[in-house]
This record gives C-alpha cells, sequence and structure tokens, in this order.
C-alpha cells in the first residue's frame, strides 16, 4: 500500500508546483500594476521594471480622482447595469422556448444562434456606427447597450440552453397538470431554478461588457460618454503618456470586477457543476 500512496502523493507534490508557477505567472503582471502605480514618470523611466518606488504616496490616485475617473466610473455601472439585465433577460426568453418545447423551427433557429457565435465584432463596427448616427444615439451611453446585448445573446443563449435542458421535466410536467401554463411555468419554476446559470453567465458577462473597447472607442467621443476602458486616454497625448498615472486608472477600474469575483466566485463555481450535471 506504501508504494501507489507514495506515487499520488508525488502526483499532488507537481501539481501544487505548476499551481505555484502558475499563481506567479498570474500574480506579476498585477504586482507590476500596483508597483508602477505609486512611481514618479521619472522613477518609471529611469528604474528598473520591479524597483520599488521611493515613496509610496499615492499621488497618481489622487489625480485620477480628481479628475473624471467617478464619470467613467459611472457611465460603465450604467451600461453594465442595463446591458446585463436585457441580455440575461433575453437569453432566458430566448433559451426557454428552444430548451423545453418541439417545434418546427427549432433546431434552424437554434443553429443559426449558434453560428452567430463566430461572427467577429470588428466586420460589424461600420453597420453599428452608421446605425447609431441615423438614430440619433451616437455619443450617448445608450449606443453601447445594444452591441454589448446583441454580440453576448448567441453564447448566452447556448449556455443557457444546455443549463435548461438538465432541469428535469417531471417538475414542469406536474405544474402543467396543477394548471400552470408557459408562461407561468417559466416564471415560477424555470427562471428560479436557472438562477445558478444565470449568475454564472452574469459574472462571465459582467467582465466582458465592463472591459469592452472596441465599441466605445467608435461609438463615443467625449467624456461624458465614455467608459473606463478608455479613461486611460485622459493622461496621454500624441507623443507621450504619463504610464505610472494610466496604472493608477487601471488599478482602480480593476476593483470592481475583483470585488464582484470575490462575492460571486461561490454561484459561479455551482453555476458551472450545475450546468454539468444532467437531473
Amino acid at each position: 500500500m506504501g508504494k501507489p500512496v507514495s506515487k499520488i502523493s508525488f502526483l499532488w507534490c507537481i501539481a501544487f508546483a505548476f499551481a505555484i508557477i502558475w499563481l506567479i505567472i498570474c500574480a506579476a503582471p498585477f504586482y507590476y500594476l500596483i508597483l508602477t502605480s505609486f512611481k514618479t514618470l521619472g522613477e518609471f523611466l529611469s528604474g528598473g521594471l520591479f524597483k520599488l518606488p521611493k515613496s509610496w504616496a499615492p499621488k497618481n490616485y489622487i489625480t485620477v480622482l480628481r479628475g473624471g475617473f467617478f464619470r467613467y466610473l459611472l457611465n460603465s455601472i450604467v451600461v453594465l447595469a442595463i446591458s446585463l439585465s436585457l441580455l440575461l433577460l433575453f437569453s432566458a426568453f430566448a433559451a426557454y422556448p428552444l430548451s423545453r418545447m418541439r417545434f418546427m423551427m427549432n433546431r434552424p433557429i437554434y443553429s443559426t444562434i449558434v453560428a452567430a457565435m463566430s461572427v467577429p465584432i470588428y466586420i460589424t463596427l461600420i453597420p453599428v456606427f452608421v446605425m447609431s448616427i441615423r438614430t440619433g444615439i451616437y455619443n450617448t451611453i445608450w449606443a453601447l447597450i445594444g452591441p454589448n446585448v446583441a454580440f453576448n445573446l448567441p453564447m448566452s443563449v447556448f449556455i443557457l440552453v444546455a443549463f435548461m435542458q438538465s432541469i428535469s421535466r417531471e417538475i414542469e410536467e406536474a405544474a402543467e397538470i396543477d394548471g400552470c401554463g408557459k408562461f407561468s411555468a417559466f416564471f415560477k419554476i424555470i427562471f428560479p431554478l436557472s438562477r445558478s446559470g444565470l449568475a454564472t453567465l452574469g459574472i462571465y458577462n459582467g467582465v466582458v461588457i465592463w472591459n469592452e473597447f472596441s465599441f466605445v472607442m467608435v461609438l463615443t467621443q467625449s467624456m461624458n460618454a465614455r467608459t473606463l476602458p478608455l479613461a486611460v486616454w485622459e493622461y496621454q497625448g500624441q507623443y507621450s503618456a504619463n504610464i505610472p498615472v494610466i496604472m493608477a486608472v487601471l488599478a482602480l477600474s480593476s476593483v470592481p470586477i475583483i470585488l464582484l469575483y470575490v462575492f460571486g466566485q461561490d454561484k459561479l463555481v455551482k453555476g458551472m457543476m450545475a450546468g454539468a450535471v444532467k437531473g
């Protein structure tokens, strides 16, 4: 019995070593980000890559907070809240009939949605730009909501269809026997039972929408309409950039996402595990 135990212990040591190496690889950029955000521009240009700053005074953070950071933050929160709410609602509405009902166009519609996952967003920038101008929402935060919902919808529907298929049909059939219609069954049974899957999608899509850059760059011009990914533009010119201040912007921008993951990681894991189990 000693030999298998030794082999298992050896494998665990290898796995632990790889985990430590991966932790270092993932933590090094964040460490560099925080380190640089406390340096002056002179220290950044003359010092080493991981050289400690002479002073840990948060001058760069004060500069960022006195600028337009809170305006960018508010825009990001509004865009995220509206886009994510609509995305999860529309995804659930689309996934329910595709996963629980049988009708003639079920497979063609589902196949079209899955095929839409392969469409790159960059080929749609010009059409979306023209549409936003013609509808009068160009250079507003409302121009960002439509693309955020549309381009994250196929993946969300694909995941939710698989998740809803794992929900036992006997529960829905029992509700129908008691006189519950499809509309009531969705809101009273399927939607509540899909909370783990919706939470997983919320965290995943929340990170994607929060970091969205392409559409923000194309569909907005003024500071009043731009979100946090473009806050760095306030601290760079045509031929130069204040890298330490930009690093402070990036550090502050990452705080909401880190908090979202810290408080939502249990729901993320539960959603992934629940979607993997057929019930």
